[in-house]
């Protein structure tokens, strides 16, 4: 009776420990971590002889990634949030920043660091964006307006985890506009006084993702560069979205930013000031903050 017991205690002992065994080594094929930063800006007037408006101002950014790989196989993804607010003087409060950026990529290992790749990317803003964001008359943007998502197939270059290169010949990319009154203006390349609130474009793409840690001493920088070219209409006129981000630590919880985002989108043209149509110009953002930020 005693060596059944025995038998079963032993049987019971072996398999939680190859249990556990097989729960750790599930955990460690995945990587998370990130970071969430809080900055913040305040200008206060009093009796001022210079002139100038009291202004405050805030943003909150976010970027996370949950990565597994196991052996050949490899998955990455990517969220990157950003929402900002300013109030000037008498004037409404306005957006600074916004963005939704969700990125998953999907990979099987060919060798010599290639893998046979399928990718997503999905980007919009969260709330609705005026053409003079203190005025707040005449809007531009809302969520899901635009809303761009690319699927594409190809081949990535990934020597680490700090680089990778994603070519592909075969890509798809849809705009939305979910606002009836920005698809109904054309706007985001819809079709003028049709009600349009999709459109889709097929080519080639090329995705670049680059890190560097410590840079100089306590200074991280980021960048992401998009290209995507339409094979049917004007391939020349290649669409491209590039960011670049410098992370500056003071200490565990305080740090500097600095970020600047290029986008050219073929499909968006430039509307002057007497409201005639232009053609696509190169959009710029700068962004510049301190404040605090958790990393995990």
């Amino acid at each position: 009776m005693m060596k059944i017991v025995l038998i079963a205690f032993l049987c019971a002992l072996t398999t939680g420990v190859f249990a556990q065994q097989e729960k750790n080594d599930s955990i460690k094929y995945w990587k998370v971590g990130g970071s969430a930063s809080l900055n913040f800006s305040q200008v206060s007037l009093t009796n001022w002889s210079g002139g100038g408006n009291n202004t405050v101002a805030g943003t909150f950014l976010f970027k996370g990634f949950l990565n597994y790989k196991k052996e050949k196989l490899a998955w990455d993804n990517t969220l990157d949030l950003g929402y900002g607010l300013t109030k000037q003087g008498d004037y409404k409060v306005a957006k600074s920043e916004d963005r939704l950026y969700v990125s998953s990529k999907l990979g099987y290992e060919n060798g010599n660091h290639w893998f046979y790749t399928a990718l997503a990317d999905f980007k919009t803003q969260f709330t609705v964006g005026y053409k003079d964001p203190l005025v707040q008359a005449t809007k531009i943007s809302d969520f899901m307006s635009p809303a761009y998502l690319q699927f594409s197939l190809g081949m990535d270059y990934k020597p680490s985890d700090n680089f990778s290169m994603f070519i592909s010949p075969l890509a798809s990319k849809m705009t939305f506009v979910s606002s009836d009154s920005l698809s109904y203006a054309g706007a985001y390349g819809m079709e003028k006084e049709e009600y349009d609130h999709m459109r889709g474009e097929y080519g080639a793409s090329v995705k670049v993702v680059a890190q560097k840690k410590d840079l100089i001493k306590n200074v991280n920088v980021y960048s992401r560069l998009d290209l995507f070219s339409n094979y049917s209409e004007n391939p020349q006129n290649v669409d491209v979205d590039f960011e670049i981000g410098f992370d500056m630590k003071v200490n565990k919880f305080l740090s500097a930013v600095f970020k600047t985002n290029i986008i050219y989108d073929d499909d968006i043209k430039y509307v002057n000031s007497a409201g005639v149509e232009e053609g696509a110009r190169i959009q710029m953002k700068q962004l510049f903050g301190a404040g605090l930020t958790y990393s995990f």
